[in-house]
């Protein structure tokens, strides 16, 4: 539908582009997913591992790979801001919701979900500096220029590659026994072979790439017209199309009652966005010749702070029921209304 729209001679609807390019982006998603996983099962735990921490948010990559070129940098940076308050807050809040349906209580391992707690804390601290930067140096005259910021978050997002890398390292080979509970899959059913796998992952990946166009480039157009922002449309509806795929993997497996893959699935996807899907738009972004920064809006920070801080109130006791899944959705849902009467920022450069 997405495509028949985009070359439907005679003009296209932006909005009706914008909703089935959306939609079009989830399943196939999906498929990379899926696809992933098959060949990280014939490469060896090791490479699987990386495999599959580094294409698990192919999506939301490709899209804002693609945003970036587009020079929309706002919604670049509020997808980055929405995926990790998402997984937080809405993943984790409906996989215990639904789990919490079943089966009154829930356990998880909590050392593992400390530890990556922990982590995204650190990764969380690592977005938060630049705002701060900002918002302090631009109080003192001549101590603040938009050249000192770009290397500020290039360093920043140096920093951020790197420890992605060592908690990788921590969590595939030095410690794995702490995240095994959730690295179980279940059942795989019958496996792809390595050929299809990789076909079916390059096929998906390039559809990915096709529907992100017409998403991106609708979007403008969308904000005109039905009046959302671009930071909206960043921290909400981008984050859950790319993130859609993982959503439904951790709800089904909530109510599985394998809490561990669930949680690891939810605060490992927050992981990478802010370890590894952050700092490589941020090295894109010089490729494209758009230098962005990671500054974000105060709303953005203080709603990444909420999120890891009621992140860490739910793993420490290692087990979950229902009422803490509304808990978690409760916030999102307050901070979906703040970021939907949020203004659209002005940026003002000295």
């Amino acid at each position: 539908m997405a495509i028949l729209l985009r070359f439907w001679p005679g003009g296209i609807n932006p909005t009706a582009l914008f909703v089935c390019s959306a939609l079009g982006i989830i399943p196939v998603a999906g498929w990379i997913g899926r696809a992933t996983e098959a060949l990280a099962a014939r490469v060896g735990e090791g490479l699987g591992g990386l495999l599959n921490a580094t294409f698990g948010n192919a999506a939301e990559l490709i899209i804002a790979s693609i945003a970036l070129s587009k020079g929309l940098t706002s919604v670049v940076k509020a997808s980055l801001t929405g995926s990790i308050i998402g997984n937080v807050l809405l993943v984790l809040g409906l996989s215990i919701l639904f789990g919490g349906t079943k089966y009154k209580e829930q356990r998880f391992n909590g050392t593992a979900a400390r530890t990556s707690a922990i982590s995204l804390s650190l990764a969380a601290i690592g977005l938060i500096i630049p705002t701060v930067f900002h918002l302090t140096a631009h109080a003192s005259p001549g101590g603040w220029s938009p050249l000192v910021e770009q290397k500020l978050s290039l360093a920043i997002a140096v920093v951020l590659f790197v420890t992605y890398f060592c908690v990788l390292g921590f969590s595939l080979r030095t410690h794995k026994h702490l995240f095994q509970g959730a690295e179980e899959h279940e059942d795989k059913g019958r496996q792809w072979s390595r050929g299809k796998a990789i076909t079916i992952l390059l096929i998906s990946t390039a559809f990915v790439a096709v529907l992100s166009e017409f998403l991106v480039g609708s979007i403008e157009n969308v904000r005109d017209s039905v009046g959302l922002t671009e930071v909206f449309v960043g921290v909400i509806v981008v984050a859950i199309v790319g993130n859609a795929a993982e959503h439904s993997t951790a709800i089904v497996m909530a109510m599985k009652n394998k809490m561990d893959l669930s949680v690891g699935i939810a605060i490992g996807s927050s992981l990478q966005i802010a370890l590894f899907v952050a700092p490589v738009l941020i090295f894109l972004s010089y490729l494209f010749g758009r230098p962005m920064d990671l500054e974000f809006t105060v709303p953005e920070v203080l709603a990444v702070v909420a999120s890891v801080y009621i992140l860490f109130q739910i793993s420490e006791d290692g087990e979950t029921n229902w009422i803490e899944g509304v808990q978690l959705l409760s916030v999102y849902v307050i901070l979906g209304i703040l970021f939907f009467y949020l203004p659209e920022p002005q940026h003002v450069r000295p």
